[in-house]
């Protein structure tokens, strides 16, 4: 009779283990791997968006500069909660911006501000104080913003965006927005690639809490770089 060959239990459990070993090794690197695939694609897919929202506000109200406002968020009643209906914030993009974009829902938020919700699970929030400063989230906004402090979610899983067509006698502050749509936040920035990575690390006159990342990643054709600061998330 001819002997058969087979795995012993023992060298079926060592081989099972070292499968074990790499894919614990190699899984982080492919979920981020992901996870930046996501963000890069929502980012580009928002600011397409968006801007062609701007355009086609454009063609009904005429030219942005005129019916762009700086505009605050939700009052408060006596107990400290927003008051419906009151955010000129929501009232200004629903009638310029939210009839040219694909919006699934809308809210109040409980600091003043509101978020829209668009189809890919991405979403919108004004800035409570101004309808100058925007951050768009590319995915679970709940999670983000209760992730950890606001500002060290820049960069992250939340992405700063400005839109001030028409900054007033500050132009020299606000020169990659003048006469512009939704772009990422270019405050102060002179330029330069150096600069947008010192201000996603934090550092420089224009940073404001990392907010030059969102630049950054759009300077690199909208991919994120290799000395990208940070592991993003949706």
């Amino acid at each position: 009779m001819k002997k058969k060959n087979a795995f012993t239990l023992a060298e079926v459990l060592i081989t099972l283990g070292i499968i074990g070993i790499v894919a614990a090794m190699t899984m982080p690197t492919l979920i981020q791997k992901n996870n930046n695939r996501v963000v890069e694609t929502r980012l580009m897919k928002f600011y397409s968006a968006i801007n062609q929202a701007v355009k086609m506000a454009e063609v009904d109200y005429g030219d942005k500069k005129i019916w762009y406002q700086d505009l605050a968020g939700a009052a408060f009643d006596d107990d400290g909660n927003p008051v419906p209906g009151s955010s000129e914030q929501e009232k200004w993009f629903n009638k310029y911006i939210a009839p040219y974009m694909k919006i699934t829902k809308s809210k109040i938020l409980s600091d003043g501000s509101f978020v829209v919700y668009f189809p890919d699970g991405s979403a919108l929030r004004s800035v409570s104080t101004n309808t100058r400063d925007w951050i768009f989230y590319p995915g679970a906004l709940e999670r983000c913003i209760n992730t950890s402090d606001y500002s060290n979610t820049n960069g992250i899983c939340s992405f700063s965006f400005t839109f001030n067509p028409e900054p007033g006698a500050d132009i020299q502050y606000w020169l990659y927005h003048y006469n512009k749509g939704f772009e990422p936040w270019k405050w102060q920035w002179d330029g330069t690639r150096q600069a947008l990575l010192d201000g996603c690390n934090g550092q420089g006159a224009g940073s404001r809490g990392k907010q030059y990342c969102t630049a950054l990643i759009q300077y690199n054709g909208w991919k994120i770089p290799d000395d990208y600061p940070y592991k993003v998330s949706y």
